[in-house]
C-alpha cells in the first residue's frame, strides 16, 4: 500500500477509537454545538441533533470506514479500486479528490484559528486578563488579528506540531499523540466542568442547554441540526477513509461508528457545561458565537479566583482538541501523496505541511493586510474575504457534495454482499435500514443543506 511504516494497522480498537473521536472532536465542539443548542431550543435541538446523528452521520461514518478498510488505500485510490471491483466507473474517484481538497483547505484555515488558541495560553497564564472588562478583551483579540506577524508565528507553531506527529507514522506518531492527548483532553474538560459548577451558574447553563422548547424548532433549526451532526463527526474529508485503511478486520465498524458519534456529542455537551456556567455566572452574553472563546470567556476567567490558571488550562484543552483534528485532516492527504509518489512519509508530511502553511497565509492576511480584499463580486460569494471564501467553499459546497457522493457510492455502487460482509451485519432489518438511510435519507438531507448553504 505505502512505503514506510504506514502499512501497520492500529495497535488496538481502543487506540483507533481515540484517534477517530479525536478527529471528530475539534474547535466546533468547544463553542459551536453548545451555542447552537442554546439558541435553538435547548433540549429540543439536542433531540433533533441526536436524530440527525442516527439518520445521517452514523450511516456515513460506517460508509467511510467500510471504504477505507475494504480498499486498504488512501481516499482517491480507494474509490478507484472499489469502483472497479463493483464494475462501476473509476470516475467515482472524484469523490476522493473532493474529500482531499476539503481536508487540505480546511486545515489551512483551521491551523490559523488554532493558532489563536495557542497564543491565548501564555496570555491567560501571565495574568493579562486579570480584572478584565469587555474593552480589554476586545482590544487583546483585535490586536492579535491586526498583527500578521503574530498570526504567522502561532499558525507556524501549530502546523509544526501537526507535521511532527503525522511524519512519525501511524503507530509512532498518531497513536502516541492520541494516547496522550485524548485522555488529557477528557481530564481537562471534566476539571473545567467542576470548576464551572463551583465558580459559575450551573443551573442557568443546564436550563439553557437542556430545557426543551419546541416552539424554537422550525425548518432552519432542523437544518442546522442536520448540518451540525454531519460536520461534527468529521465525515466527507477523507480522514475516516484514511483511518479505516489501518483498521484491523476484527473491529466491528457499526459499533465503532456509534461510539465515535456519541462520544463526539458527549464532548460537545461537556464543553457547554464547562463554558456556559462561567458565561452566565458573570452575566455575559452566550450568543457571542466564535467570539465567545476569545472575547467573552477571558472576561469570566479574569474576574474569578485562580482564573489565570483555569483560563490557561481551558486554552490548552482547545489546542489539544484542535491538534487531534489537524493530524486527522493531514493524514488522508499524506497517505494519498505516499500512494502516488512512493516518497518517505517524513518527506511527504513536511512538503504537505509546508503547502498547507502557505495557503494558510491567505487566511492570516484576511484579518489585517487583505481585510478589504473581497475578490468575488457576485452571488453568495460577494463581500467575502479570502478566509470567508475558504470557509464557505469547504463547509457549504465540498463537504455536503462529498457526503452525498459517499452515500450514493456505498449505497448504490458497492454490492450489498460486499458491504454486508465488511460491516459484519446479517441480512436483516438493521442492514436494510442502513442501506435505506444511505441511499435516500442522507443524500436528500445533504442536498437540502447544500441548497440552503449556497443561498438559493
Amino acid at each position: 500500500m505505502h512505503t514506510g511504516d504506514v502499512q501497520k494497522n492500529w495497535s488496538s480498537r481502543v487506540v483507533f477509537l481515540l484517534a477517530a473521536i479525536g478527529a471528530a472532536v475539534g474547535l466546533g465542539n468547544i463553542w459551536k454545538f453548545p451555542y447552537t443548542a442554546g439558541v435553538s431550543g435547548g433540549g429540543a435541538f439536542v433531540l433533533v441533533y441526536a436524530a440527525a446523528v442516527l439518520a445521517i452521520a452514523i450511516p456515513i461514518v460506517m460508509a467511510e470506514l467500510l471504504i477505507g478498510r475494504r480498499a486498504r488505500r488512501s481516499p482517491v485510490a480507494a474509490f478507484i479500486k472499489l469502483a472497479r471491483e463493483a464494475g462501476g466507473s473509476t470516475g467515482w474517484q472524484i469523490t476522493g479528490w473532493i474529500n482531499l481538497t476539503a481536508a487540505f483547505l480546511i486545515l489551512s484555515f483551521y491551523s490559523v484559528i488554532a493558532g489563536w488558541a495557542v497564543a491565548y495560553v501564555p496570555k491567560l497564564a501571565s495574568g493579562v486578563f486579570t480584572g478584565a472588562d469587555a474593552a480589554l478583551t476586545t482590544d487583546q483579540f483585535q490586536g492579535l488579528l491586526a498583527s500578521p506577524w503574530s498570526l504567522v508565528l502561532w499558525h507556524s507553531v501549530f502546523m509544526v506540531l501537526s507535521v511532527v506527529i503525522v511524519a512519525r507514522g501511524v503507530q509512532k506518531g498518531i497513536e502516541s499523540a492520541v494516547k496522550f492527548l485524548m485522555p488529557t483532553l477528557f481530564a481537562l474538560l471534566l476539571m473545567m466542568v467542576v470548576y464551572a459548577a463551583i465558580a459559575g451558574d450551573m443551573q442557568q447553563a443546564v436550563d439553557f442547554l437542556f430545557k426543551v422548547d419546541f416552539s424554537k424548532v422550525d425548518g432552519s433549526v432542523v437544518l442546522n441540526a442536520v448540518g451540525q451532526a454531519f460536520f461534527s463527526v468529521s465525515v466527507s474529508m477523507g480522514l475516516l477513509i484514511a483511518y479505516g485503511a489501518y483498521l484491523p478486520e476484527t473491529v466491528n465498524i457499526p459499533r465503532s461508528a456509534v461510539i465515535i458519534a456519541f462520544a463526539d456529542t458527549f464532548v460537545a455537551i461537556l464543553a457547554g457545561l464547562a463554558i456556559f456556567p462561567l458565561v452566565f455566572g458573570n452575566h455575559l452574553d452566550p450568543a457571542e458565537g466564535p467570539g465567545l472563546i476569545f472575547v467573552t470567556l477571558p472576561i469570566a476567567f479574569g474576574n474569578m479566583p485562580l482564573g489565570w490558571l483555569f483560563g490557561s488550562l481551558f486554552f490548552v484543552l482547545v489546542v489539544f482538541a484542535a491538534l487531534t483534528s489537524a493530524i486527522a485532516l493531514m493524514e488522508p492527504v499524506v497517505s494519498w501523496a505516499q500512494d502516488s509518489r512512493q516518497l518517505r512519509r517524513s518527506t511527504v508530511a513536511t512538503l504537505i505541511g509546508l503547502a498547507v502553511w502557505l495557503v494558510g497565509l491567505a487566511s492570516v492576511l484576511s484579518f489585517n493586510v487583505l481585510a478589504d480584499f473581497k475578490p468575488l463580486p457576485f452571488g453568495p460569494l460577494e463581500g467575502k474575504t479570502l478566509f470567508d471564501l475558504l470557509d464557505f467553499i469547504t463547509s457549504n459546497v465540498l463537504l455536503p457534495v462529498g457526503g452525498i457522493l459517499i452515500a450514493l457510492f456505498t449505497g448504490w455502487v458497492l454490492s450489498s454482499d460486499s458491504t454486508r460482509e465488511e460491516l459484519g451485519m446479517p441480512e436483516g432489518f438493521l442492514f436494510k435500514a442502513w442501506q435505506f438511510l444511505l441511499r435516500f435519507v442522507a443524500p436528500v438531507a445533504l442536498a437540502k443543506v447544500l441548497w440552503d448553504g449556497m443561498g438559493f
